[in-house]
């Protein structure tokens, strides 16, 4: 980041020629933060314009909010990143001199809004809002919070107490009357006190914490702009992770919701959707101008396009089936629902939700007749994508998990096609590819409130598959534009969040009789000989770290699995469900990157698009 930021005040003045105009740059350059990794170039756009151009600070703080903007993308705290204050000084000691400075001013303007204010809460701005995090208060505002030395009457006898109790095992007390004046002093004994005498004890030493610098703080106070991803997103970012800072400045504040190229997303990976696009909107302008996608809307009911939409799909489901048989040595057969979800695996994101329902499923069918069976149940293949990060454990044991699971369900002769389980090894973007046209159903099963918008929710619904979610992130936009009738929507809503959560700490939640029936299932081996006291433990508890069910699986997990069984009835008609696909696709149009670079273009890098002749 440090290179680049020299290598855009290289560029500037090359363009510039003999006439550089400074006050210009921000005109001529837009610098859009993707969350706080790249929060350097804020320092080090100051240090270049003050040490190596001559500029002032007031003249080069100007300049750098002016062109610095930050785009939030997740309220997880990787994001919301804290570098060691003391490796900073050791590595970028100017830099910090910078950062410190800009602390410094930020603390006086907090102090300017704020400071008639109770001088508790004026704390808590400071200590929430400040970019460096455990230091002492600049000495120029530091006074503020002395405390004051309490006055005593005139009239009335100081006594000093001690923590220690005299030899004479006496102690000093002071009297007061009914309006709390002090009227005498007397000595009592210290066994009318009650007062044990012990062992003096060391006190341990007070723990100091480390010195941290908070670039999201930084972040923020450095641009001009202050964006979340998705209209649900930014209401969290303004009212909950940096509601602060959106008081002090609402102006910095806006929503862009993300988008994806449908070049790629659709026109690439989806020939044979792309083909019946083009011919029923009677044109290729769509992959320019996605708005003509809803132009599917007004045929959305033709028998011939429906016929056409679902020989596409099945098209690209064979050739996921060749790819699972080559990757897994798993069968399975194109005309069963396939239910994906390919996303990191996080436990907010839920894949544990996903595969525990999978697992109710399976134990339903396993107490059933073959024809109960058929009855019940539409055939599945759920397919699981994505990657773990290398020191996450948990993450981990789900992945373990899920391929246990699969290992049973798809060797059991009883099942045979009704019910499949594949997670794809070596995931990544070309199997995404493959995958996402393939795609009958979609898992987008977040948290309510962790997701900051998702795209691949979007990727999905451009090719035509429906989705079942919470409401959360893009989800929330997306379920607007397809129609509620066109997604399948349950669980807890993001300001029920934090009340569940100490509901849970309070002991009150009663977990749902069918979750506490997986969970036994799972203990009673039915899934092989692992231990999965650890992974099932997070679920449990109403306290502590990695337990309690932060994610609220067992939460919303009536209300995912009855949402299941509504899926399972919609796929049974599948006139019905090639109209909720086209549907999907129709209004997905909102969803490509090109609104989004637009909106980015005139709300907060002020530029005008080119006209191509």
């Amino acid at each position: 980041m440090l290179g680049f930021s020299q290598d855009i005040i290289s560029q500037f003045e090359r363009r510039s020629g003999d006439r550089i105009k400074w006050e210009e740059f921000p005109e001529k350059v837009a610098v859009q933060m993707n969350d706080t990794h790249p929060t350097l170039c804020i320092p080090e756009l100051m240090r270049i314009l003050i040490d190596l151009k001559g500029l002032n600070w007031n003249e080069a703080w100007n300049i750098t909010q002016r062109t610095v903007a930050y785009t939030n993308h997740t309220v997880l705290p990787e994001a919301l990143e804290k570098w060691s204050y003391e490796l900073m000084q050791k590595l970028l000691p100017r830099h910090v001199e910078i950062i410190e400075a800009i602390d410094e001013e930020l603390v006086h303007e907090i102090v300017l809004k704020y400071g008639s204010m109770d001088l508790n809460k004026l704390e808590e701005k400071l200590t929430t809002m400040r970019i460096l995090e455990n230091f002492d208060l600049p000495s120029s505002v530091a006074e503020l919070f002395i405390k004051p030395e309490i006055s005593v009457d005139d009239d009335t006898e100081t006594v000093e107490v001690h923590d220690k109790v005299e030899a004479s095992d006496k102690v000093v007390t002071n009297d007061e009357d009914d309006t709390g004046k002090k009227t005498s002093v007397k000595i009592e004994a210290a066994a009318e006190k009650d007062i044990d005498k012990k062992t003096p004890v060391s006190p341990e030493p007070a723990v100091i914490p480390p010195k941290k610098v908070r670039m999201a703080n930084l972040c923020v106070v450095g641009g001009h702009a202050v964006n979340g991803v998705a209209e649900i997103h930014s209401e969290i970012v303004k009212e909950e992770v940096f509601n602060d800072f959106y008081e002090l400045w609402p102006e910095k504040f806006q929503n862009k919701t993300n988008g994806v190229t449908p070049r790629r997303w659709i026109r690439f990976c989806n020939p044979p959707l792309s083909a019946i696009i083009t011919k029923w909107t009677g044109t290729e302008d769509w992959v320019l101008k996605t708005e003509k996608l809803a132009e599917l809307q007004k045929f959305a009911d033709n028998e011939d396009l429906q016929n056409e939409w679902r020989e596409a799909k099945r098209s690209n489901k064979i050739k996921v089936v060749s790819f699972l048989k080559e990757k897994t040595g798993y069968s399975v057969v194109p005309d069963a629902m396939f239910d994906i979800q390919v996303k990191r695996i996080h436990e907010y994101k839920r894949q544990l939700l996903n595969i525990f329902g999978i697992v109710y499923r399976y134990k339903k069918m396993k107490e059933m007749t073959a024809a109960e069976r058929k009855t019940n149940f539409v055939p599945r293949v759920c397919i699981f994508g994505g990657k773990a990060f290398a020191t996450y454990v948990q993450a981990k044991r789900i992945v373990k998990f899920i391929t246990d699971v699969g290992a049973t369900i798809n060797h059991d002769p009883e099942i045979g096609d009704l019910l499949k389980v594949v997670f794809v090894p070596d995931y990544n973007v070309s199997v995404a590819e493959l995958l996402i046209p393939a795609s009958d159903l979609s898992e987008h099963i977040s948290t309510a409130g962790m997701e900051a918008s998702g795209t691949s929710n979007m990727k999905f619904a451009m090719n035509g598959c429906i989705q079942i979610g919470t409401l959360d992130g893009a989800n929330v936009e997306i379920r607007e534009e397809v129609g509620e009738e066109n997604f399948f929507l349950f669980g807890a809503q993001a300001h029920e969040i934090a009340g569940l959560r100490k509901e849970r700490a309070d002991g009150k939640f009663v977990p749902d009789e069918r979750f506490e029936e997986v969970k036994e299932f799972v203990r009673s081996g039915a899934f092989g000989s692992y231990n999965y006291d650890d992974l099932i433990g997070s679920l449990e508890g109403n306290e502590g770290f990695g337990r309690a069910d932060y994610f609220l699986v067992g939460k919303d997990f009536p209300s995912y699995i009855e949402c299941q069984e509504k899926v399972d009835e919609a796929y049974r008609d599948q006139k019905r469900w090639t109209k909720m696909s086209i549907l999907n696709t129709a209004g997905s149009y909102k969803f490509s990157s090109d609104r989004t670079i637009h909106e980015y273009a005139k709300d907060i890098w002020n530029i005008e698009a080119v006209e191509i002749a």
